[in-house]
């Protein structure tokens, strides 16, 4: 038997991670287990190389239009080999910075597989690198264990899904042998639109096929059919309602799909299968240990605590949000219920952000949500045509949209579609934890020019009283 532990966390993402690192703090004796790479989806499958790869794009996409804004560039190119390596590097540099964080604060890191065995009992399988240390598997015990686990990307059970070229978001984000002149993108959800987007920037056909009625089809259909439009203005085909049938090889890839009752059939390099993820539990528990479990997700209380006392689990492997900052942010919430500790974040509200063009941030509730809960609303929009930002920018479409409540005049929610809404959305996320009014957010004075203003204009809105730095454009 190795030496007992007071936690063992599964799996280093950014729940297991910063989990780690809470509880040590706390003062607990903590093991984390990582099969994989330190940082898990989010920094080595998903959120990091994901943006890195857009920023390029972003990049290339400004300079094809650099004449527009009075600069005059020659023969601008590719080199995909070089975009790739960029994103190796960075991903690199925060992997060892994570690194650094875990030994600073003593945590005992080991790259294996650990299954749960019983009880405070895990079963670790040393990965090769690991293997001089410890060659032979071996057990660990802890007094708690945190299941960090994550989640992998879901295959729908459909004819050809296995063929060569028809991928998964993370072999696309591998260095690719060539770059996809066409990109058929099954699921129309956040990592379709994202890679939609990156595609098209590069000077790539992209054709979408989603099952739902509209892309996007968990946000306000006001937001999904303005990001729709944006896609479609850059020349991407969507095509809602299609269930996709079978496909196969025939001159790259054919695909098979019903439209409207229609069978129609469309071509392409490369098909993308963004079709969501599944919590990853294969292999997490010995044959004669189990754990209650509704359907692939990790049953939970709401100390995240699983139907085994000590044994709790967060991030992708439970219900909600499957998003690495509402991961991280479980993490330290279990580890202060585990320690007795008062909770120091609130948990409600998590915004969510897309990184299409322009980008795409929502937090708290929706109109829709905000009126089912039994709100009496008030909205205030404002359309960035208007915006002296935007404008000299020359960016897309866009508006910033509040939603309060009629009778305590507090803000609810808040859906942005613009350039930085990504960095903007978390003035609206601290508003609505900390109970601000209408009127509170607008007496903060804010700078011009930005696209920040325009948060005064959409809350003014709210009562009939902006004032509108520029006449928004019809």
């Amino acid at each position: 038997m190795e030496e007992k532990y007071d936690l063992a966390i599964i799996g280093a993402g950014p729940g297991g991670y910063t989990a780690a690192i809470k509880a040590s703090q706390a003062g607990l004796k903590t093991v984390l287990i990582e099969s994989r790479e330190i940082g898990g989806t989010c920094l080595n499958r998903g959120c990091i190389p994901t943006k890195t790869i857009m920023h390029s794009s972003h990049l290339y996409q400004e300079a094809l239009s650099f004449e527009k804004f009075g600069i005059e560039l020659k023969d601008v190119q590719l080199n995909m080999d070089k975009i790739y390596d960029r994103k190796e590097e960075v991903v690199g540099k925060i992997r060892d910075g994570i690194g650094g964080l875990l030994k600073a604060n003593k945590i005992t890191v080991i790259n294996g597989t650990a299954t749960i065995a019983a009880p405070g009992i895990l079963h670790i399988m040393p990965n090769s690198g690991e293997a001089e240390k410890s060659p032979e598997s071996y057990e660990l015990s802890a007094d708690k264990i945190l299941l960090a686990a994550g989640s992998l990307p879901y295959l729908p059970e459909i004819e050809g899904i296995t063929l060569p070229n028809v991928v998964t978001s993370d072999e696309l984000l591998n260095k690719p042998e060539k770059l996809y002149k066409k990109l058929l993108i099954i699921g129309g959800g956040v990592i379709g639109v994202e890679f939609a987007t990156i595609y098209q920037e590069f000077g790539c056909e992209v054709e979408i096929l989603e099952a739902a009625d509209r892309i996007l089809p968990l946000l306000e259909r006001e937001v999904s059919q303005s990001v729709a439009m944006n896609l479609k203005k850059r020349g991407i085909k969507i095509h809602a309602k299609s269930k996709v049938v079978k496909i196969w090889e025939e001159e790259g890839l054919s695909c098979n799909y019903e439209e409207g009752g229609t069978l129609k059939t469309v071509t392409a390099e490369g098909i993308l299968v963004s079709t969501g993820r599944k919590a990853n539990t294969d292999g997490l528990f010995k044959a004669g240990f189990s754990l209650e479990m509704d359907r692939d997700k990790i049953k939970v209380n709401t100390d995240f605590e699983t139907s085994v006392k000590g044994i709790y689990a967060i991030g992708d492997l439970i219900k909600g949000t499957q998003l690495a900052h509402a991961a991280a942010a479980q993490g330290i919430a279990a580890v202060e219920k585990m320690c007795g500790l008062t909770q120091s974040i609130n948990l409600e509200i998590i915004p969510s952000c897309i990184y299409t063009s322009p980008e795409v941030a929502v937090a708290g509730l929706s109109e829709e949500e905000a009126v089912q809960k039994g709100y009496t609303v008030k909205t205030g929009k404002y359309p960035m045509s208007g915006n002296a930002k935007t404008l000299l920018s020359m960016d897309e479409r866009s508006y910033v949209k509040v939603i309060s409540d009629a009778s305590t005049h507090k803000l609810l929610g808040a859906q942005i579609i613009c350039a930085r809404a990504t960095d903007m959305i978390g003035e609206f996320a601290s508003a609505i934890v900390n109970g601000l009014t209408v009127r509170d957010m607008a007496s903060v004075i804010r700078p011009h020019p930005t696209y920040n203003e325009a948060i005064t204009e959409a809350v003014e809105d709210i009562e009939g009283m902006a004032i509108h730095l520029m006449p928004a454009r019809k």
